[in-house]
């Protein structure tokens, strides 16, 4: 397990050397070679020394095509795909024949250049990506032989028992088995305060141990841990490009043959009524200036560098289709328990008759619960850690549990097999607030009534008034009961309520709901599944929940803070406005060289120039994309104000 030192990015150890200096970059160095070579050409061309500046000329030419040539043919050979590589490769073969030798240098160096910068733009648009694989430590440290030894993290199987001291990352999800202590998880699940575990509790791999020395039982193998699952979803985005880059290339497939043709048409019409040599030189020009290049990389440039800084924050998305349809959401339907609520049963309130006080009704009945199974037991036994245990206890199933405690008869159970006596008007009034309610019995008189509910997440009813602001309805699903649903959404103030819903009923809501508006569905359970594949967007609340759930959804939040859903729709709201902004200063350019180019306006140098400035602003811009605000500084909305940050 290796401490957490060094340059750091997010929280996460990076290398010192992780890309290495651009200076032995082969991809970058080449270029840069043939800028120098036409450079320094001409310098010798101002300086009347043509033989060296012809010379210089060749090599710039030469090292600049040799970036793009060979894979342009390889793909018009092997693929039968004219790319438009082939465009450039065209272009600066009929400049050298006709004699423009140092025009079709500054092709060669424009276009491999801007190849270069492309590349090394998608690397930084992947460099939180990266940042995901240094999570895991390389080694990890276990209990074996009574002994502590070091293995290779890949190594890591379920049941390995990992030592983890302060300052070191979780080399896989565990259990804690000994010890306590606080774990930085943010760049994980982006959530930036500490989580407190004790034993019994999970945590998740890549995690730092912040204080005390921990003892963890792995619950998964080293090489397929919540971790990695995130990886490959994020591999899996690296690979796909959304809709509009597939718009793109539909756009730049037909233009290659296109601008082919248009370029032999130019030659041959303008021979036939001009100087052949002058129309072939503008035809040279055409393929040039219609060369679809800045169409082809600002499109999934801007997705990629969407999706990978996306990552960042604690939203994995699975694809460029879903990052662009995510922008264009304006329905989000909710499951309720485990997404709006904690998913932790907890006593919240604890009514007494008969002389009877709060720590007695609870003592009485965890020391039943103790013996059982049962959701509500565990929220009960944890409110009265220290009840002594009852004799005798037989539990019936649905209805509740009995037992002796000191000779005393206690029985506990729901208020439709227990009658609550005197205190059936505040049962009602419990349940009436979403609270499951338990009756307590002693010598079979009641005693008191015990509410535990799921509570809801502390940030629900911001998200909600945040969503509202962004034109965004919201609708809760729920397999619950109708009345403990409507105090739920009551509390997170959601007006659209569709409770007691099956698996099949949730999938059909949605579809409903997509009928009229763009719908994501957000859910964590198994029981989602159905209805996040229903959706335009599925999105599973925590990456590390269930596979059906991960595995159905289009996108998957690492941690469960549902301030990132308003925060990730502007995410990908605002890169898709980028992709609409080079997507249209991309034809733009290509309608407004065309004219030049047939006329005579711009020579070839000239719109050569022009085509790769461009590329480089719809790179620059796509990149903006990859430009995200800290968790921790999501928009908030208070009641009745604006967003702040």
């Amino acid at each position: 397990m290796s401490t957490v030192t060094g340059p750091q990015i997010d929280g996460v150890e990076l290398d010192d050397d992780d890309d290495g200096p651009w200076w032995k970059d082969r991809e970058v160095m080449i270029p840069v070679f043939s800028g120098v070579a036409f450079l320094a050409g001409l310098i010798c061309e101002w300086s009347d020394a043509e033989t060296a500046a012809m010379v210089l000329f060749w090599a710039g030419l030469l090292l600049g095509a040799s970036t793009f040539v060979p894979g342009a043919l390889r793909r018009l050979f092997a693929q039968g795909k004219p790319g438009i590589g082939l465009l450039m490769t065209i272009s600066a073969a009929g400049a050298v024949v006709l004699g423009y030798v140092e025009e079709a240098a500054a092709l060669a160096f424009l276009y491999s250049i801007a190849e270069a910068i492309e590349d090394k733009a998608m690397d930084r648009a992947r460099s939180g990506l990266r940042a995901l694989l240094k999570l895991v430590p390389e080694t990890a440290f276990i209990r074996r032989d009574g002994g502590t030894v070091e293995i290779p993290a890949s190594e890591l199987q379920i049941g390995d028992l990992l030592v983890v001291r302060p300052g070191e990352r979780v080399a896989t999800d565990g259990l804690v088995r000994e010890g306590r202590s606080s774990l930085d998880t943010s760049a994980v699940t982006g959530e930036s305060i500490p989580v407190d575990v004790d034993p019994g509790d999970n945590v998740p791999a890549g995690s730092i141990n912040a204080a005390g020395a921990l003892t963890i039982e792995a619950t998964a193998a080293g090489t397929d841990n919540s971790l990695t699952t995130i990886v490959e979803l994020v591999e899996q985005a690296q690979s796909e490009k959304g809709e509009r880059a597939r718009l793109a290339d539909r756009i730049a497939r037909p233009l290659v043959p296109g601008v082919l043709i248009l370029a032999a048409l130019v030659a041959v019409i303008g021979s036939l009524f001009g100087d052949p040599e002058l129309w072939i030189t503008r035809a040279l020009v055409v393929l040039v200036a219609a060369s679809p290049c800045a169409l082809a990389i600002s499109v999934p440039l801007t997705v990629v560098a969407g999706v990978g800084s996306a990552s960042r924050f604690g939203v994995v998305i699975k694809s460029g289709a879903a990052f662009e349809r995510f922008g264009n959401i304006r329905h989000l339907a909710v499951d309720k328990t485990g997404t709006l609520t904690r998913n932790q049963p907890a006593v919240t309130q604890v009514i007494t008759t008969g002389g009877a006080t709060r720590d007695d009704v609870l003592a009485w009945a965890a020391a039943l619960e103790q013996h059982s199974t049962h959701p509500l037991a565990a929220a009960i036994t944890v409110a009265a850690p220290d009840a002594t245990s009852a004799k005798d206890v037989s539990e019936t199933a649905g209805h509740g549990i009995t037992g002796d405690l000191h000779g005393a008869a206690v029985t506990v159970g729901s208020p439709r097999w227990l009658s609550a006596g005197i205190l059936a008007a505040d049962v009602e009034t419990l349940e009436s607030e979403g609270m499951t309610v338990v009756v307590v019995h002693r010598d079979g008189e009641v005693r008191g009534a015990i509410g535990v509910r799921d509570e809801l997440r502390p940030e629900v009813p911001e998200v909600i008034r945040t969503l509202s602001q962004q034109g965004i309805r919201v609708t809760m699903l729920t397999g619950d009961n109708a009345r403990t649903a409507r105090a739920i959404a009551a509390q997170a103030g959601i007006e659209d309520i569709r409770a007691e819903l099956r698996p099949e009923d949730k999938a059909a809501a949605v579809s409903e709901l997509t009928r009229t508006r763009p719908t994501a569905m957000i859910g964590d359970g198994i029981n989602d599944a159905p209805a996040l594949a229903a959706s335009d967007i599925g999105i599973a609340m925590g990456a590390a929940g269930s596979d059906a759930a991960v595995e159905s959804a289009d996108i998957a939040f690492t941690g469960h803070d549902l301030r990132l859903i308003p925060q990730a729709l502007e995410h990908a709201r605002r890169g898709g406005a980028i992709i609409n902004q080079n997507i249209v200063l991309s034809l733009l350019i290509i309608a407004a060289l065309l004219p030049l180019a047939i006329t005579g306006v711009l020579g070839l140098a000239a719109v050569v120039l022009v085509h790769e400035i461009a590329e480089v602003i719809v790179i620059l811009n796509g990149l903006r994309a990859a430009r995200t605000r800290r968790p921790g500084s999501v928009t908030h909305a208070p009641a009745g104000g604006q967003p702040t940050s």
